[in-house]
């Protein structure tokens, strides 16, 4: 039996522009980088809760440059805070 291991991911904090539709539904724009460099969100594919280590949130599969991404909102669940959360995509662990 081959084993597969799985990369090791590390969470990249990154800058989303976001619209918000009259239900309160919030859908990303754009996702701009640490580098500056910013990409247009061309389509989200599907949106569903995601586990994440230590909060909730939740899982954007989105359409970037033509291709599948995932983009991650992580929630802070802090009553009467300023932030609501913060977005970030994985990347492996480089070794």
């Amino acid at each position: 039996m081959r084993v597969i291991k799985c990369p090791q991911m590390e969470k990249i904090y990154v800058k989303v522009n976001s619209d918000f539709d009259s239900t309160g539904y919030m859908q990303p724009k754009s996702i701009t980088l640490n580098d500056g460099r910013t990409f247009a969100i061309e389509q989200v594919k599907d949106f569903r809760p995601a586990e994440l280590t230590g909060h909730s949130g939740d899982c954007y599969t989105v359409v970037i440059q033509g291709q599948e991404k995932h983009l991650f909102f992580e929630r802070t669940d802090r009553l009467f805070s300023a932030r609501l959360g913060r977005w970030f995509v994985e990347r492996p662990v480089s070794t």
